[in-house]
């Protein structure tokens, strides 16, 4: 029943009858909206604020919840302490349930051994967690903020020289990893990885059994780690405490170190409420880790809504991560796109009973319709929310619900108290253009850790049309004529390739600095016409004739070792010169269009 669907509660509370006008509520009426929210999911506070926000130093700083006391964590701990928190399948095959009550004892453990004088680690302090998305990931990360220290996160896939480039950035203390990886019937060493990458004291949880396995002088295996003591305080906080620090490419080719603060996993853990419909016992899955967005988003988006964390350590590739999914009885599955076409290519999911599922989600990349209807389709056409935002944001700022139309690959609203225009070339407000946020919302970061905020996201940007302060996204929308979102790219460098952000100029000059032969080198990223996510394209300018074949997967094996295995080249094209700006700026525009063609 439509009525009983989350949204609609909220509207009949305040007396709105109709989204479009509950949407224009939530943004003229954002205080009123936020604290709806914050009582919805029943956010704990050591200490009352004074009002919800105080904006003395300007839009662009707001201080959610002045004079409060806090520690998210303990709003994840709202369920029946006998509820299953997380539920879990190891790479035997085994499934594991953990209850609330066992995850809050194993975190308290977690925070008792952190804060151990003999570690040398103390309330404020960086901690790296680099490991795939696994019970001990959960416990480490709501640990390390409980104990008013801040998760350092970073995923397992990348190189250990950008895993180096993000521990130095953070100034990381220890680090939170593990030896070996399940991945498609194979072992990938992490831990020598986390060697390479030079890091500090780890705490190294074993792939297979509990035993220390070579561990370098001063690391520590997980079970050596974890005090015996299952209770402890959480550090109260202000809300505007560092919990998280993040990494997303900019256009530099340094990523970007975006804080979260105790205040950014309420936008998480709304935006499920909101638009994934999540209810007290759901059970939630989405492939991914720590070191991107949607996994400290998974974790809040589970607890704080009473709901359960399903977990897999391996591939969703695999055949035995859709029968976990039916194992499991998943409520919520979010998807990446990439990961669906596989699913149609290889049948896996067909003979998998999916009557269980209420709802799917994508995102991370444009997903490609045919593919999204066939996934639906599997599940007797369950809607699929279309969801995209940013680690910036803590969630989305454009989305589908299910109170509205739901079309596959299609956006039908911005998020709910969220200001949103996009403008044309001329800076202009228009049905097709460049995303501009209307701050202030929860969850839109105001700092970051190693760029000037202010030039990154405000620096000559326009005003509204009725003259606010508008935030710089970067993405690319247009309007159709049924009034849907569609997602058009990206203004600037930066690159989405199998959800994970990267700029050109990464690429670019990793490329350049390995291959003598590369006179230049353009990287862009293409949107295929039926749709669907992006593909790479390299333009490269040569010294000297060579096999275009051989030097596609020079460039590959230097890109998988230096950057990103899952940045798989689509097309290398040779030319003569690349299309340049008077000030000497590779104009991709012109490639991409170039190409498409």
């Amino acid at each position: 029943m439509k009525d009983e669907i989350n949204i609609a509660v909220c509207m009949k509370e305040v007396g709105i009858k109709n989204y479009l006008d509950f949407y224009d509520w939530s943004i003229k009426h954002y205080e009123d909206f936020w604290n709806l929210l914050l009582n919805k999911l029943n956010i704990k506070f050591d200490k009352p604020m004074n009002k919800l926000v105080d904006l003395s130093q300007g839009i662009e700083n707001p201080r959610w919840f002045p004079g409060a006391k806090m520690n998210i964590v303990n709003s994840c701990f709202g369920a029946n302490p006998d509820q299953i928190a997380v539920i879990i399948k190891n790479h035997e095959g085994k499934i594991e349930k953990i209850s609330y009550q066992k995850l809050y004892q194993l975190i308290a453990k977690f925070s008792n051994s952190l804060l151990n004088n003999k570690y040398k680690l103390k309330s404020g302090d960086a901690i790296g967690i680099v490991m795939s998305m696994r019970l001990e990931a959960v416990v480490a990360y709501l640990g390390v903020i409980q104990a008013g220290c801040i998760v350092v996160s970073i995923p397992d896939s990348f190189s250990a020289e950008e895993i180096q480039k993000r521990l130095t950035i953070a100034n990381v203390k220890a680090v939170v990893t593990q030896d070996k990886i399940a991945w498609i019937n194979t072992e990938i060493n992490l831990y020598n990885k986390i060697i390479a990458a030079q890091s500090p004291f780890a705490i190294v949880v074993n792939y297979k059994d509990n035993s220390n396995h070579n561990l370098r002088e001063g690391d520590i295996s997980w079970q050596d780690f974890l005090d015996d003591n299952d209770q402890f305080n959480p550090i109260s906080c202000s809300p505007q405490d560092y919990t998280n620090i993040l990494f997303s490419s900019g256009t530099t080719g340094e990523p970007k170190g975006i804080p979260w603060t105790h205040t950014t996993p309420i936008k998480c853990a709304s935006d499920a409420y909101l638009y994934q419909n999540i209810q007290p016992n759901d059970v939630l899955c989405w492939p991914t880790s720590l070191g991107w967005m949607m996994g400290p988003w998974l974790i809040y988006a589970a607890l704080i809504n009473q709901a359960t964390v399903a977990l897999y350590e391996g591939s969703p590739t695999e055949k035995s991560f859709c029968e976990f999914i039916e194992e499991a009885r998943v409520t919520m599955l979010g998807v990446v796109p990439s990961i669906v076409k596989f699913w149609r290519k290889s049948g896996y999911m067909e003979d998998i009973d999916l009557q269980h599922i209420k709802v799917f989600s994508s995102t991370g990349e444009p997903s490609n319709p045919e593919d999204m209807l066939y996934l639906s389709s599997l599940a007797d056409h369950k809607p699929i929310i279309e969801y995209c935002g940013g680690t910036e944001i803590g969630g989305a700022y454009i989305t589908s619900t299910l109170l509205q139309p739901n079309v596959p690959s299609r956006f039908t609203t911005p998020a709910l108290g969220l200001g949103l225009v996009l403008l044309n070339e001329e800076g202009k407000s228009d049905n097709q253009g460049e995303v501009a946020l209307i701050p202030p919302s929860i969850g839109l970061s105001t700092a970051l850790i190693n760029k000037d905020h202010h030039k990154i996201y405000f620096e000559n940007m326009p005003l509204s049309p009725d003259g606010k302060i508008m935030r710089r996204h970067g993405d690319m929308l247009s309007i159709d004529a049924e009034g849907f979102y569609k997602m058009q790219g990206r203004s600037d460098d930066t690159m989405n390739l199998n959800g994970i952000k990267i700029s050109a100029i990464e690429i670019e000059n990793v490329l350049m600095n390995n291959m003598a032969i590369l006179d230049e080198v353009a990287a862009i990223a293409v949107m295929p016409k039926s749709g669907g996510p992006n593909l790479l394209i390299i333009y490269a300018v040569m010294k000297s004739d060579e096999l275009l074949s051989t030097l596609k997967n020079q460039m590959q094996e230097i890109i998988n070792k230096q950057l990103n295995p899952f940045f798989k080249i689509y097309d290398l094209i040779g030319i003569t010169k690349l299309p340049r700006t008077d000030s000497n700026k590779i104009q991709r525009k012109k490639l991409r269009e170039a190409y498409l063609i």
